[in-house]
């Protein structure tokens, strides 16, 4: 995880001590307001200072507050999954927001619905055959093709160039804005960074070779989008995306708050820092070489496997597998273990659903509680917008 992330250092539990702590009821979410505004900033200067290059996804940052901290950047241009995470990211400032989420049915009618009301910015969906495109057809929506790089969660086949061309000219017929195309490589997170970037290459190469094949069809592509957090180093050293003749947008999202995994994955020298770590508290002392915390899946997300977190400037505690509300950690060494009703400071391994389980958060500055922001764009809409007429007889 580098050197600056090590456990036994114990600067870096000290430099995240909340000096109101004693009376923070927990779980509790904090978020370090100095280090959000280090990491936006550590974003740009990769980018060599142009925020119009990052078009980061909006679901981790989640926070209205958050993200008018980029906006106020100059980072206008942002993704989502909801319609939900939609809303907030215009209200919070965004001008350009992509759904990029396959909708359909009632999500896509409140896309529109939205879209519509905010004509002023521009708001894009993305499709991967004609049926998804017609539904946005005579709206204020643009599409982007969503391109399956090899990840194979959605999207059309990288190398079906013929029915990729076939598909955008039908849809330029139907009176569809094809605005550019979607390239989340995001499974190559797992691979070392020679390896990673390799692999990245390769399939960016398969796109330019896309990107050429379209506009030799008469289809001028305005935008392409790629790399989530793992890549973006990668995206950032292919050199055909400088001087393409359209704008090459990364979208890392995670990178706004950070966490064990994205900071395993990234450089050291990109220099970003934990943003968002959980407070929670000993509960229990179960075994000589166990104690317990309140910090379990209903609070640190389980889904990037066991161990869920890290506990800063604790070496010898090995979280081990979560309960809804208990997280169990092992003692790995002959040392005092904290005791019952102990603050620990708990770096999670996936922070973007982590930061999704709480209402509400902390906002910490210089060691103290600035405030408490709501996570406004938690969850999603409500499923009906019309009331339910009741059952008759």
């Amino acid at each position: 995880m580098g050197a600056k992330l090590s456990l036994a250092n114990h600067d870096w539990h000290e430099r995240y001590r909340v000096r109101e702590a004693g009376r923070i009821a927990t779980p509790a979410l904090a978020i370090y307001r100095e280090a959000v505004a280090h990491n936006i900033d550590a974003t740009l200067r990769v980018l060599g200072g142009n925020a119009d290059r990052w078009r980061p996804h909006v679901k981790t940052a989640k926070l209205e507050y958050v993200m008018r901290m980029l906006a106020e950047r100059g980072v206008v241009n942002v993704k989502c999954a909801t319609t939900l995470e939609l809303r907030v990211a215009l209200a919070a400032g965004a001008c350009d927001v992509l759904v990029a989420y396959p909708l359909v049915g009632p999500a896509a009618e409140r896309v529109r619905e939205v879209a519509a009301e905010r004509r002023e910015c521009r708001v894009s969906a993305l499709v991967e055959n004609l049926d998804q495109a017609r539904q946005w057809r005579g709206t204020a929506v643009g599409v982007f093709l969503d391109v399956n790089p090899g990840m194979d969660r959605t999207g059309i086949e990288q190398r079906s160039e013929r029915n990729i061309i076939e598909l955008v000219k039908a849809m330029a017929a139907a009176g569809i804005h094809f605005r550019g195309v979607h390239y989340y490589d995001g499974h190559l997170g797992g691979l070392e960074m020679p390896a990673r970037t390799a692999a990245a290459h390769r399939g960016y190469d398969q796109l330019m070779k896309l990107v050429a094949a379209l506009r030799e069809s008469q289809v001028p592509v305005d935008e392409v989008i790629t790399a989530g957090t793992a890549a973006f180093p990668c995206s950032v050293s292919y050199a055909p995306f400088r001087g393409s003749g359209f704008s090459h947008r990364v979208s890392p999202g995670t990178v706004v708050y950070n966490d064990a995994s994205s900071l395993a994955q990234l450089p050291e020298e990109f220099d970003y820092w934990p943003a968002a770590l959980v407070i929670a508290r000993v509960v229990s002392h179960p075994r000589a070489d166990v104690i317990t915390c309140d910090a379990g899946h209903k609070t640190v997300s389980a889904d990037a496997g066991v161990p869920t977190c890290v506990v800063l400037g604790h070496a010898s505690l090995e979280p081990l597998a979560p309960s809804e509300e208990h997280l169990p950690l092992r003692v790995t060494a002959a040392a005092d273990p904290p005791r019952i009703g102990e603050v620990l400071y708990v770096l999670p391994r996936h922070v973007c659903p982590t930061v999704n389980n709480f209402d509400d958060a902390l906002i910490i500055a210089g060691g103290s509680i600035a405030g408490l922001e709501p996570v406004t764009a938690r969850g999603r809409e409500k499923p009906l917008t019309v009331t339910a007429t009741a059952p008759s007889g």
